[in-house]
């Protein structure tokens, strides 16, 4: 009989549960845990969310709509704040306003009791997007450096943004370096600017 090697599996995703009430918070992480995901840190408070979030990193965040719709909204923007997962706000039945409100702050969808399948399919959905946001943001941090780094190249050696440019994308092929990377060495001073 020959045996199969052990293919690793892909870790569980960590979620953090958030919610005002204790038997909400008991059951939607029981019904996370059932889904296969694993629960780190359920939250009650808002003072601490902020602070579990930044430490524990989880993957995604749920946030129920509890007894007051400003203690959801609080513990939204401390997540958001920290900015290390997608937010999904559980709502116990439909609420358009809280929605919109929960929306300008950030959250990345939102669902209701009922089908906790339908849970798997939203969590992808703001696992997808937080993915895609996150590489915007890269992708702008980027442009702004690499913007800088003609700047300083147009100011030390008068050059135009153009020949500038190009100066950044030559030091970067003979440093071999991406030209963000190159961008900024420029700006830190870690490249020399000597010879170019």
């Amino acid at each position: 009989m020959s045996s199969t090697p052990d293919i690793p599996s892909a870790p569980r995703l960590r979620v953090l549960v958030a919610n005002e009430r204790h038997d909400r918070l008991a059951a939607v992480a029981a019904t996370i845990r059932e889904l296969g995901y694993e629960v780190i840190a359920p939250q009650i408070e808002v003072t601490e969310v902020g602070a579990v979030t930044a430490r524990e990193q989880p993957d995604v965040a749920f946030v129920g709509l509890g007894e007051s719709s400003d203690h959801a909204l609080e513990m939204i923007e401390r997540i958001v704040h920290e900015a290390t997962c997608p937010v999904i706000v559980l709502l116990h039945a439909p609420d358009l306003d809280f929605v919109n409100e929960a929306a300008r702050r950030g959250v990345f969808a939102h669902i209701t009791d009922g089908d906790p399948q339908s849970w798997q399919n939203s969590i992808k959905i703001a696992l997808h997007r937080f993915a895609q946001l996150q590489d915007l943001e890269g992708a702008f941090r980027s442009r702004t450096i690499i913007e800088r780094a003609k700047g300083i190249l147009m100011e030390r050696h008068t050059l135009d943004q153009l020949a500038a440019a190009e100066k950044l994308r030559g030091l970067a092929e003979r440093t071999d370096r991406t030209l963000a990377e190159t961008a900024q060495g420029t700006i830190d001073g870690s490249l020399r600017l000597d010879n170019l």
